[in-house]
């Protein structure tokens, strides 16, 4: 059952009682089917009155499954590693299906599923040319890329979760091969969201729809090779602005659950699509040609009615027209073509970019903006791995824009050390140059950013403990972000981008553990320590302490027809002024008035597996059923209450 018309169900006026009892009912009918041996089914069918000969065959067995169903990724394909994967039906972190768990909480949020996201811990793209700058909807379309199968027989997943006070996310995977050279399939991803404060039944906060459609395709006699895919997504989020806080009753120190949220009429809208089309014919044994095309659109949006808001929420509100309508959009054409091939051990690969890009800011002329809205990108770069042994392999790859910038990439792993070096100078985002919206304008003429990174974890296994320490070392110059500062007047723009002219350097060692006892426990820490050795202008805010932890049971019971995982989850970072938002630009902020205080969140989840499905259950932040306290993810955003969320999928191959 999907959960649209769940949703249809509950707006219709059906009583929400109700419609979780037939939910319920439902699922019990699943659970009932998948868990009945098949030899009883059939002695069933076979005990009803017949009207002709039957015969029932209890030992027949479909030979389709997990293992006959195999993916691989594009860039598998692309440097020519046969490696196939088969269907993952282990239920290890299953249960961590919000994207800030599946992110191990290196991410954070608005305090709801499906609002802005902002990394914990600085993160940079691999694009050094003319990007939108709107990022805080990305993990929602970036994560989604299409997997390519190779079937045997029909697949198809259906996942599903009904999580507590209406929050629920549905994805359908299919595929299947036309014959043995070619295959199709689609993803569908919905997610449906209730807004949490002031909480109405079907009342949406966000609503989401992704899809994508996917195809491949070789010739008989394997030297040409196509793959075809077509994506998008349309992400709208009604905003709530965070909660009211009084000054009698600060919300840091009492939470308030049941608290009014600032904004009634604000809302903001991703929408992306992408085609994607790749091709190679092989020349000889060692030496292939290809082509590679993008053909894609990002469209940023914001509307609010400026009468109906708090009027000191926004920028400049005293300048601002009764209803705003802001709308920016980045259309990108890119075309690579190079040469690769494997000689020996080694894969090599050069290529040729072009990327034309057309920025477009419905409030701004093209003489205001700083950087071209209209321009063509030329690169030029190279590829190489070196596969030392099935369990060793050295990549690199640099890329140069021929008006100076460029990133350098280079990544080493093996079964006792993994380590990477990146180093890039690329452009400011577009909206970070040059803005102009019902609340905010600016012109800038910001500097190229350079970026160094460094990181390195040793593996090591001693007896029944696995340990991991490490630590990343990053450095930053002509950093680009915004911040907050004090207006002089009611027009004066408070959240405005900022480039520093000093020097950022980050150093953050780090130990992971895994350490297994008493046969089937497991304690799983993972602890970051952060220290500025150079801050200038306060460019980063980050917690020193960074904290996951989980203690889980993973075994089989009822003799072996239940795989199990269950147990606690939990999360802790000290202290720290997290970035505040501003909804009007989808932009995360430095701020120095609020501190976030430390919270311990901790969620108990029970997973399970038999046949071929998967369900889990999972009771969220448990800590404030005993406290009544609760946790801001960013200042002035309450987090997710104690809440109990349930999902299962079903795989089927035939």
């Amino acid at each position: 059952m999907n959960t649209y018309y769940i949703s249809k169900i509950s707006s219709s006026g059906m009583d929400g009682s109700k419609m979780h009892f037939l939910a319920r009912c439902f699922t019990c009918l699943i659970f009932i089917y998948l868990l009945t041996p098949t030899s009883l089914l059939a002695q069933k069918k076979a005990d009803g009155k017949r009207t002709g000969s039957q015969i029932v065959d209890d030992t027949t067995k479909n030979i389709y499954g997990p293992k006959t169903t195999r993916w691989t990724t594009e860039a598998n394909l692309f440097y020519n590693k046969k490696a196939y994967y088969t269907i993952d039906t282990s239920i290890n972190n299953y249960h961590r299906w919000t994207y800030v768990q599946q992110f191990n909480n290196f991410y954070k949020d608005l305090g709801n599923l499906g609002t802005a996201l902002n990394p914990i811990f600085p993160t940079f793209s691999s694009t050094i040319g003319a990007s939108s700058g709107f990022n805080a909807y990305n993990p929602y379309f970036e994560t989604e890329e299409p997997k390519y199968y190779d079937t045997k027989s029909p697949y198809t997943r259906m996942f599903l979760v009904w999580g507590g006070n209406g929050r629920a996310m549905t994805r359908v995977e299919f595929s299947r091969n036309i014959n043995p050279r070619w295959n199709f399939g689609f993803n569908y991803r919905p997610i449906l969201v209730d807004r949490q404060l002031q909480r109405q039944k079907g009342l949406r906060q966000t609503i989401s729809h992704y899809y994508d459609l996917f195809t491949t395709y070789k010739s008989t006699n394997d030297k040409y090779f196509l793959l075809v895919n077509y994506r998008r997504m349309r992400h709208r989020v009604t905003e709530a602005g965070g909660i009211a806080i009084t000054p009698n009753d600060p919300f840091i120190e009492n939470f308030n659950p049941e608290g009014r949220q600032l904004l009634a009429s604000t809302k903001t809208e991703d929408l992306r699509n992408n085609l994607h089309v790749f091709h190679q014919y092989q020349l000889a044994k060692p030496l292939q040609v290809y082509h590679a095309g993008d053909l894609g659109k990002q469209v940023n949006k914001f509307s609010n009615i400026t009468s109906q808001e708090p009027k000191d929420f926004y920028d400049s509100t005293s300048l601002a027209p009764d209803t705003i309508s802001d709308n920016s959009s980045l259309k990108v054409f890119q075309n690579e073509v190079g040469i690769k091939g494997n000689a020996a051990f080694l894969f090599y690969n050069f290529y040729y970019k072009s990327r034309s890009y057309r920025y477009t800011n419905q409030k701004l002329e093209i003489d205001e903006l700083t950087l071209k809205p209209i321009a063509v990108e030329h690169y030029v770069g190279g590829r190489i791995a070196l596969t030392i042994d099935s369990l060793t392999e050295l990549t690199g790859n640099a890329e140069y824009l021929l008006d100076g910038n460029y990133r350098v990439e280079g990544e080493f792993k093996s079964p006792w050390l993994d380590a990477s070096a990146r180093s890039l100078l690329a452009k400011p985002g577009l909206m970070q140059t040059s803005y102009s919206g019902g609340h905010d304008y600016w012109n800038n003429s910001f500097s190229d950013v350079f970026i160094n990174q460094l990181t390195g974890f040793l593996k090591v296994k001693v007896g029944p403990m696995m340990i991991s320490p490490g630590a990343t070392f990053s450095t930053y110059k002509n950093y680009v972000f915004f911040r907050e500062i004090q207006p002089t007047s009611p027009s004066t723009q408070r959240v405005l981008p900022y480039q520093s002219g000093g020097v950022q350097t980050i150093f953050s060692p780090e130990v992971k553990m895994t350490l297994q006892f008493l046969k089937h426990i497991y304690f799983r820490p993972q602890i970051i320590y952060t220290q500025f050795l150079q801050n200038d202008d306060d460019a980063f805010q980050i917690p020193q302490l960074f904290v996951n932890s989980q203690l889980a049971y993973e075994g089989k019971l009822f003799k072996g027809n239940l795989v199990v995982q269950m147990g606690l989850d939990a999360h802790w970072k000290s202290a720290y002024k997290a970035l505040g938002y501003d909804p009007a630009i989808q932009q995360f902020y430095n701020q120095n008035t609020t501190t976030v205080p430390s919270f311990l969140l901790a969620d108990v989840f029970f997973a399970g597996k038999f046949k071929q499905g998967r369900f889990f259950i999972k009771y969220h932040n448990l800590v404030q059923r005993f406290t009544q306290s609760g946790y801001l993810p960013t200042p002035g955003y309450p987090g997710q209450r104690t809440i109990m969320d349930f999902g299962f999928d079903l795989l089927l191959f035939d």
